[in-house]
């Protein structure tokens, strides 16, 4: 069997129990349940700590896993990121009180309070900055107010926690982080069950990017109209009874759904219909 490592809890879990299920494969039904048998495709789900989950699998205990992009760089794993599964995005960045610093260069001689200790000291040795790096395990923005730390480097979503602390972000982001999937470089024979989880990962992100529009136009203006909805590689268009029209159908990416309707509609296309695609293969 596939053993795959999911996150069992965080911002990271729902969301990729979500996929999981999406893809195919089964879900647990209860929270506390640590290892779940999915018979039917192969595979067994072990539901771990985001923050583990690159250890196991750059170990080989586990053929592959989804965790962070930061966690798994943090971790000091062999593990690597196979395919971005476009969810639980977020910038890692320095952050400190307004005129400290302005860029990492800056940081030099001073110390910094982080979650991430192996990511920033990777991060500050790639730029040639000396500085003493504080491991905390969580409320990292109070470091600077309670004089453990002068410059802080963590996930910054809206600032609001770091405005709250009167801390300003400052220079580059450090990393984009979002969801990703990992794995062994050598997986041995259970790469072709990898290469179909990837298959059906990436099956569910082009489903949630596309949406399949169909709408009837005038044979005449049918070119026009398919320039609009190329499609991925082209259009299914179909004849009707009125030999005067065609029924087109193509996938449309989702955030230009609205504005392609428009457009068909002022061309000319009626019976304009969107529908959501549960999966695909590509």
């Amino acid at each position: 069997m596939l053993r795959i490592a999911v996150p069992n809890k965080g911002s990271l879990s729902e969301s990729a129990a979500d996929m999981l299920r999406e893809a195919g494969y089964r879900g647990r039904r209860d929270s506390k349940e640590l290892v779940l048998t999915d018979a039917a495709n192969d595979v067994e789900f072990f539901f771990l700590r985001p923050r583990d989950i690159a250890v196991y699998v750059g170990s080989g205990t586990l053929d592959v896993g989804i965790t962070g992009r930061d966690l798994l760089l943090d971790s000091g794993s062999p593990a690597v990121e196979v395919m971005a599964l476009g969810f639980a995005a977020s910038t890692f960045r320095f952050a400190a009180k307004p005129g400290v610093a302005s860029a990492v260069q800056d940081i030099d001689g001073k110390r910094v309070a982080t979650s991430y200790a192996g990511l920033v000291q990777s991060h500050l040795a790639d730029h040639g900055v000396g500085a003493q790096v504080v491991r905390l395990d969580g409320a990292v923005e109070t470091a600077i107010t309670l004089g453990v730390a002068d410059v802080i480097a963590d996930v910054v979503e809206t600032g609001t926690t770091l405005r709250n602390q009167g801390l300003e972000t400052f220079g580059e982001p450090i990393l984009r982080s979002e969801a990703v999937l990992i794995t062994r470089e050598h997986n041995g024979s259970a790469q072709p069950a990898v290469d179909v989880l990837c298959r059906r990962l990436q099956g569910v992100l082009t489903a949630r990017s596309y949406v399949m529009m169909d709408y009837d136009v005038r044979v005449e203006l049918v070119e026009q109209a398919c320039a609009l909805t190329p499609g991925l590689e082209s259009p299914t268009v179909s004849p009707l009874h009125d030999k005067g029209y065609v029924a087109v159908r193509s996938m449309v990416p989702r955030h230009l759904t609205n504005r392609v309707m428009d457009e068909l509609y002022e061309l000319g296309a009626r019976a304009i219909l969107v529908t959501d695609i549960a999966a695909c293969r590509l």
